[in-house]
């Protein structure tokens, strides 16, 4: 029999709860430790789909990326969408773990996923920002070698939207052909001075605001915004494998219905 605690302890093992960012709500946020858990669904994002879906299928737990809990919460009601989503959970006996910045920066996690689905070679970290408690670095971004050197920026944009499914990819050339490429799933953009000290050329991520490309552009960086969903969701199916994998006993589902929340047109 497994329970949520034992797969709460399997995530920490993979990736650690204790290196997420400070201002993270990354664990075990909504249920029973000793809950067995029989069927397992994995998302992105716990949203009312998502835990219909759950309920429909007899799942105990769903595991997610971004925390359901995120802001304090002062009270549980329908009022709000974050009480509703709780309040669905609760009342149809389903546990939620979330494994946010902790999956970011782990190895095998969220942005060596992105690496990956963009067909990097060579992939090193972006940042570095400490060791974990079996000895093994972590840290938020990536950096590869492009998987056909010399791509223009609008070139390579369109190869990252088939890719990844964009809805849509925003780009602003720096002026330079595709060689070293650094990604960042979700909103990296913070992290374009690590991204030029590494000598990258592209940088890949989401939710990039206008000032951003402006500063890009004046630094020779080629910019792409490929979406919050589509940079992070690669981490999904992997996840869904693995925890299959560690629980052969549990059934492991990737939903089915969690898509992106917006349309282009």
């Amino acid at each position: 029999m497994s329970t949520s605690i034992d797969i709460i302890q399997c995530i920490d093992a993979f990736a650690p709860f204790d290196t997420q960012w400070s201002f993270d709500n990354s664990g075990f946020l909504v249920g029973r430790r000793e809950q067995e858990v029989t069927k397992l669904l994995v998302a992105l994002d716990i949203t009312r789909e998502v835990v219909a879906e759950a309920a429909r299928w007899g799942a105990e737990l769903i595991v997610a990326h971004h925390p359901v809990i995120f802001d304090p919460v002062k009270q549980i009601t329908d009022a709000t969408p974050v009480g509703q989503i709780l309040l669905e959970l609760i009342e149809n006996k389903i546990a939620a773990i979330c494994t946010h910045t902790n999956l970011d920066a782990a190895l095998g996690g969220v942005n060596d996923c992105l690496a990956e689905a963009l067909e990097l070679t060579e992939i090193g970290q972006l940042c570095q920002e400490g060791v974990d408690v079996r000895g093994r670095p972590y840290g938020i971004g990536r950096v590869g070698t492009v998987h056909r050197p010399g791509l223009s920026a609008r070139e390579y944009a369109a190869f990252v939207k088939e890719k990844l499914g964009s809805a849509c990819v925003r780009v602003v050339s720096g002026g330079k052909p595709v060689r070293k490429v650094a990604v960042g799933g979700g909103a990296c953009g913070s992290m374009m001075e690590d991204v030029i000290a590494q000598g990258c050329d592209t940088f890949v991520t989401s939710d990039l605001k206008y000032n951003q490309f402006l500063d890009a552009k004046a630094l020779g960086l080629n910019l792409l915004d490929a979406g919050h969903f589509p940079t992070e969701n690669v981490v999904c199916a992997p996840m869904a494998r693995w925890l299959s994998e560690a629980f052969p006993k549990v059934e492991v589902r990737l939903s089915e219905v969690h898509e992106e929340v917006y349309k282009s047109v």
